[in-house]
């Protein structure tokens, strides 16, 4: 059923149940996704709420049925304080793989990720499979929130027309929908869900002030009610945008100053003392917020006619530092009269940030692509990556454990807390180089930094 949401005037229409809720009925959610953003937002939930989190990864849902998360975004303790065996009307968590247990549910929060592909374009199967989901269990008057990151109008434009087809009911009259974005900052234990003020918006006035309810109730941060879904979706994708500009801003600086002998490090604190001045530091941008929402904005500008140029420089100049962190590295080892061919290399870090887990479009396999290229023998090191998972998203072997040998150039590309206690004379050979690309280590350790 293909509808033209663009002209459709949804604050028209208002729920025939103003209040959504009948006496009777209580609020259960089911949260749609149980990764890095779905699992603490549910855990959240959880708290006020009967909650169903569904994925369709069995281990997954296994996994924290038994009160462990692998993602390390909850702790043990605060997810078992919040596991149920079967869920009642009672607050509490239920994870599952059957659509059977979402079936009663009058909310539903989507939180499946929206990665791009090989050639940066938007991938919304993800987000298209779990509408088709949730369109299977959806009744008369339930609300689907959306806290996937796309582009503006994507929600309306992708996702509806999904859930109409799928459950014959009628958008804006029969059920209705809103967009959160999420904001959850991975490996981040001071701002968590909780405390992040959230983003709300409703497919209608009436809509939107009951998400932006269901969401203050948890979230001590407090909640900014956009005015449309459109407006919500955007605000989320030039977040990140505004970002990538400013990092790929400084990272030219690092190739500049680099060239001219300064340290740029230096320089940006001394430009720092300034009470505006934005302090972004150079680095490898990854990740699947700041390294993937950029494409979204700019594939959607290009529909319209526009080419996004300072948006798309920034990405361009961001996915070139692993290649020029590589070149950095040889240039030093040649100048120390380091053998190229063969050369033993340590890569410290391997996940897309420090003191996290995550892997997903990390940068740090640029470098590691690129100092293969050249020949060498390269060793990943990284105390918090799931060996498993590196192999299975790259085809690369990394290991927890520091391998009790020396190399002839050291490249440190996460800044976890571990890589501060490592004693750098045991791994080094004389003439060995070291590359701190977060600049974390101390002045007598590392050789050069971004």
């Amino acid at each position: 059923m293909e509808k033209n949401l663009k002209n459709k005037d949804v604050t028209t229409h208002t729920s025939p149940n103003p209040d959504h809720q009948t006496p009777n009925t209580k609020t259960r959610i089911a949260v749609i996704g149980l990764g890095y953003v779905g699992l603490p937002l549910a855990r959240l939930f959880a708290t006020k709420y009967p909650v169903i989190g569904f994925d369709i990864n069995e281990k997954r849902v296994a996994e924290l049925m038994s009160g462990t998360d692998s993602t390390l975004e909850v702790s043990d303790e605060i997810l078992q304080a919040v596991l149920v065996d079967t869920l009642t009307d009672k607050n509490g968590l239920l994870c599952s793989t059957s659509i059977e247990d979402i079936k009663d549910c009058n909310y539903y929060i989507i939180t499946v990720p929206t990665p791009v592909d090989k050639n940066n374009r938007p991938v919304l199967t993800p987000l298209v499979k779990a509408s088709e989901t949730v369109g299977k269990v959806l009744k008369k008057d339930d609300i689907v929130i959306y806290e996937s990151t796309v582009y503006p109008g994507a929600t309306e434009e992708e996702c509806i027309p999904v859930l109409e087809r799928v459950s014959n009911l009628v958008f804006n009259k029969d059920f209705f929908a809103g967009y959160s974005p999420e904001r959850i900052n991975p490996g981040d234990k001071e701002h968590t869900v909780e405390k992040i003020l959230k983003v709300t918006s409703g497919s209608t006035p009436e809509i939107g002030l009951k998400v932006d309810k269901l969401y203050k109730s948890v979230i001590i941060a407090g909640t900014h009610l956009a005015p449309t879904i459109k407006v919500a979706e955007a605000a989320k994708v030039i977040e990140n945008s505004q970002r990538d500009i400013n990092i790929a801003f400084v990272n030219e600086l690092a190739k500049i100053f680099n060239l001219m002998d300064i340290n740029t490090h230096d320089v940006l604190a001394a430009a720092g003392s300034k009470w505006n001045f934005l302090p972004f530091k150079p680095g490898l941008v990854g990740g699947h917020c700041i390294g993937v929402d950029p494409y979204y904005l700019a594939q959607k500008a290009q529909e319209y006619g526009y080419h996004p140029e300072i948006i798309l420089a920034g990405r361009r100049l961001n996915d070139s530092m692993g290649q020029y962190v590589a070149s950095e590295v040889i240039k030093l080892m040649i100048a120390k009269d380091i053998r190229i061919k063969n050369a033993k290399i340590l890569v410290l870090g391997i996940t897309f940030k420090e003191n996290c887990p995550d892997v997903r479009n990390t940068k740090a396999v640029d470098v590691i692509a690129a100092l293969k290229e050249y020949g060498t023998n390269v060793t990943i090191y990284d105390p918090w990556a799931n060996e498993n998972e590196v192999m299975y998203e790259y085809g690369l072997n990394s290991t927890k454990m520091l391998p009790n040998q020396k190399y002839d150039a050291i490249v440190l590309t996460v800044s976890h807390t571990q890589f501060l206690s490592i004693d750098f004379s045991q791994i080094k050979n004389e003439k060995s180089i070291v590359y701190d690309v977060k600049n974390i280590l101390p002045i007598g350790v590392k050789n050069k930094t971004l």
